[in-house]
């Protein structure tokens, strides 16, 4: 399966998807089409988080070297929403481990506004965010990671079920969860499928002029 390179170089850079949303927040918005005050509150939470990250987070030796050792053009292409309380626990890494190395193009499409691209990427049948994908300089999709690491994945999951926690109950649990772990989890299931990754990238056929 093959992204289009459009597609691609219309995607927002990181530094221009922070930018949109602290502007759309400003403005007393966020991205898609719910405007409610719950999605906005959402969105401040996501934007606190993503600079507390960016300013504390810490990458992992091990993914450190192997992003490092990258020696091919690739793209991350990050499928996220402004009001994403997973996003903003997340991307920050994703961007501190694209920043170690040029080779890597790491971009960021809304979920709302490309329902196409969003379809192939389910989870459970549901448009879950963030979907971090790999792909090659031309558009081959390597894989994908998403939307959250696959032990609180779990425990979401197992909690729809059981209704032990109320929804709000378990986001807050789940966002504690995260403060906790500090990205380490994320990391080293990143590190995992960056490997993957990195096998397939080196498995296609070198491509013509």
């Amino acid at each position: 399966m093959k992204l289009s390179a459009d597609l691609i170089d219309s995607a927002y850079s990181y530094a221009a998807y922070r930018k949109l949303i602290d502007q759309l927040l400003l403005e007393g918005k966020t991205t898609g089409a719910n405007q409610s005050e719950s999605m906005i509150s959402y969105a401040i939470l996501s934007q606190k988080r993503m600079q507390k990250w960016e300013k504390i987070g810490k990458l992992l030796p091990a993914l450190e070297a192997m992003v490092s050792r990258i020696d091919v053009p690739m793209t991350w292409l990050v499928i996220t929403e402004g009001w994403c309380g997973d996003a903003g626990q997340l991307l920050p890494f994703v961007h501190k481990m694209a920043q170690l190395n040029p080779q890597i193009n790491l971009r960021l499409i809304l979920r709302d506004e490309n329902p196409e691209v969003m379809n192939n990427f389910l989870t459970n049948g549901a448009r879950s965010i963030p979907i971090i994908i790999g792909l090659s300089a031309d558009g081959e999709v390597l894989g994908h990671w998403g939307p959250r690491p696959d032990l609180i994945q779990r425990e979401f999951l197992e909690n729809k079920q059981t209704q032990a926690k109320s929804g709000k109950e378990f986001t807050e649990y789940m966002h504690l969860w995260y403060a906790k772990d500090k990205g380490v989890t994320f990391q080293n299931e990143f590190l995992a499928i960056l490997d993957v990754w990195i096998q397939k990238l080196q498995s296609l056929p070198v491509q013509a002029g």
